[in-house]
């Protein structure tokens, strides 16, 4: 068999880094530009709750921990209340942490709702924390939170040049 010559070599040496650069590249880009920051999502709840302390329990936030897009990511919240006239859930409010805007949604609900849970599909940025807090009708906050892998960004703000 005879040997490949010094130029064939150092071209297909060549081909092979140019086929594995293309191939790598989309996923290289897309590292480093869907990178969102955080936004202000603790001054948010810090908002809506003041002084109170929100305390973990009484919620169940349901989210796939891993989604293949962030177009629509499921996303579903109960919380643990008999919803009497007075003993009901006022409000589930959204929250996350490198969307555009910390409060992604606001749920108000009342005691002839009949059961505390809401369902709904949202856009998410980027690989986040998202919180679910339920206010309450005696005034306490109750939270749930859940860690989301997004591989592919949905809520992307227009890139600076």
């Amino acid at each position: 068999m005879k040997q490949p010559s010094r130029r064939t070599f150092i071209t297909a040496a060549g081909a092979c880094v140019a086929t594995t650069v293309a191939a790598a590249w989309p996923a290289l880009l897309h590292a480093q530009m869907v990178r969102t920051p955080l936004n202000n999502m603790p001054d948010a709840i810090r908002k809506l709750a003041g002084a109170k302390t929100i305390s973990k329990g009484r919620v169940k936030l349901d989210v796939p921990p891993l989604v293949e897009n962030g177009h629509l990511v499921p996303l579903s919240v109960s919380v643990d209340s008999p919803m009497s006239e007075a003993d009901h859930v006022k409000a589930i409010h959204i929250f996350t942490e490198r969307n555009p805007l910390p409060e992604m949604a606001t749920f108000r609900l009342g005691p002839r709702a009949g059961r505390a849970r809401v369902a709904t599909r949202v856009r998410m940025a980027d690989t986040q924390n998202v919180i679910a807090i339920a206010e309450l009708s005696d005034g306490s906050f109750w939270s749930d939170s859940a860690f989301l892998i997004v591989t592919l960004a949905a809520c992307l703000e227009e890139l600076p040049a």
